[in-house]
């Protein structure tokens, strides 16, 4: 059966894979599985081809019988806090989150606003292979209609999850980064009602992301961490394309590691609760345990990906979930990685605890988290991962295999997984220091490498 999905939904180059036809095919599938008896939400980000894909895709399952509800150009989280609140049985986002320009994708949402699950991603693609669609009769099409409030009702949400007057009385000072993405329609007016003097940074929606990369990468946010010092800001936060991550920068102009603010924001969550679980995926830090054990926190180790995190957070009635790359999920609000409810957030930590964010960051643990890719094809993926398994479970160490390869050793562990929306092999390794972790990582992209040979020669 043909995998369509990766970790976080479908992301393929435009004119290549994702064209017209792919995505009428695709949503000719999507109608197979989404309930009749209720509305499918469409959304999406800011990219070149957005419109005239969710247009394609509203048009497609309205003559396939379906009511689509067109919420517009939103964030990903604020589309899936308004599913379940309009009542519709189903989403489909056209997004390609943080991806490079050149992608577009299609992104399911469930009626209780959680990513579609992996079953129902299979009947979609198994749907997409017998190019089945609905038999609707001229008379049963159905419309499309608009919702414009979505953005009002998601910042409403948010502001009732935090202390409100009280970050409106402290009148922070923050440079906001939006990157030329969909987090334009909602974190500066967030800002706004927050009491914040904004300073904001690639502040219109641009598709080919003129201002920088989509990933709020450190390299990428280099103009925000120049920004912030030059103006007296107390800190500076950036999101990526569709806005369900959050990276920081303190008043010096510090990147603040996605590891650290995971780990910073956690150890609050389990405090205030005065105990609980946190969920991660498996190529997270130690500073996340490190930070909350102390408190009576524990963690729960997932797959890579925000479907794995969520769907384990509802099961265990977590406190805070998330990934060290700035997506968050904070379980009072809704179960998604959510850039804007990630800075609201982090502000109403800061106003608790009158310090700034360096100071806090500083209290959390510290270890070297390294993080390098090597090119693999796609096609390659499960003979590489098979050879990789193989070859670290003769070297020592305890060997997991819940996503891809996971090495713990004394020293500190090494985390060898094929990407789920690109071609390559992601290579993470963590220490207590800096050599040690250097020497992990070296291990993970030599290993990987060997089997790319080797596969290369056999070939």
């Amino acid at each position: 059966m043909t995998r369509l999905f990766g970790t976080n939904g479908i992301r393929e180059v435009v004119g290549e894979t994702m064209t017209p036809a792919f995505v009428t095919r695709v949503t000719s599938a999507i109608a197979t599985v989404a309930p009749s008896d209720r509305p499918v939400v469409v959304g999406w980000d800011g990219r070149t081809t957005s419109v005239p894909f969710a247009r394609l895709v509203g048009a497609t399952l309205a003559v396939l019988g379906h009511r689509v509800l067109e919420v517009g150009l939103l964030p990903t989280p604020a589309i899936q806090y308004n599913v379940p609140r309009l009542g519709a049985g189903f989403a489909v986002i056209v997004t390609a989150s943080h991806n490079p320009p050149e992608f577009n994708g299609l992104k399911c949402i469930a009626d209780d606003g959680l990513e579609a699950s992996r079953a129902t991603e299979e009947r979609i693609e198994a749907a997409f292979d017998a190019a089945q669609a609905p038999s609707v009769p001229f008379d049963r099409v159905g419309e499309v209609d608009h919702d414009a409030l979505g953005a009002e009702r998601y910042l409403r949400g948010i502001l009732e999850r935090v202390d409100r007057p009280r970050i409106v009385q402290r009148h922070l000072h923050v440079v906001l980064d939006c990157g030329n993405g969909a987090s334009v329609v909602t974190s500066p007016r967030l800002l706004q009602r927050l009491g914040c003097r904004t300073v904001t940074l690639n502040g219109h929606v641009d598709g080919t992301f003129p201002g920088r990369r989509s990933e709020p990468t450190e390299a990428a946010v280099a103009d925000l961490r120049r920004l912030v010092p030059s103006v007296g800001a107390e800190l500076g936060v950036a999101h990526d394309g569709d806005a369900d991550r959050a990276v920081f920068v303190t008043a010096d102009g510090a990147y603040v590691p996605g590891e650290t603010m995971l780990a910073l924001l956690a150890r609050d969550a389990v405090e205030r609760a005065g105990g609980g679980t946190v969920v991660v995926p498996v190529s997270t830090s130690l500073a996340v345990e490190e930070a909350i054990r102390p408190l009576g926190g524990k963690v729960l180790y997932t797959r890579v990906g925000s479907p794995s995190v969520t769907r384990a957070m509802r099961e265990v009635g977590a406190v805070l979930g998330g990934e060290d790359n700035g997506g968050l999920v904070f379980p009072a609000f809704q179960l998604a990685r959510d850039g804007a409810m990630c800075l609201a957030a982090t502000l109403d930590l800061l106003v608790r605890r009158g310090q700034p964010l360096a100071e806090l960051a500083r209290g959390v643990p510290h270890l070297h988290l390294l993080k390098e890719t090597v090119a693999c094809p796609v096609e390659w993926r499960s003979a590489v991962l098979a050879h990789v398994a193989e070859a670290l479970a003769k070297g020592g160490g305890k060997v997991e295999t819940l996503d891809g390869v996971k090495l713990r050793r004394d020293d500190g562990w090494l985390l060898l997984r094929p990407s789920g929306t690109e071609p390559i092999f992601r290579v993470s390794a963590e220490a207590r220091d800096a050599a040690s972790a250097r020497h992990l990582a070296d291990l993970g992209l030599r290993t990987v490498r060997e089997a790319l040979a080797a596969l290369g020669s056999a070939a």
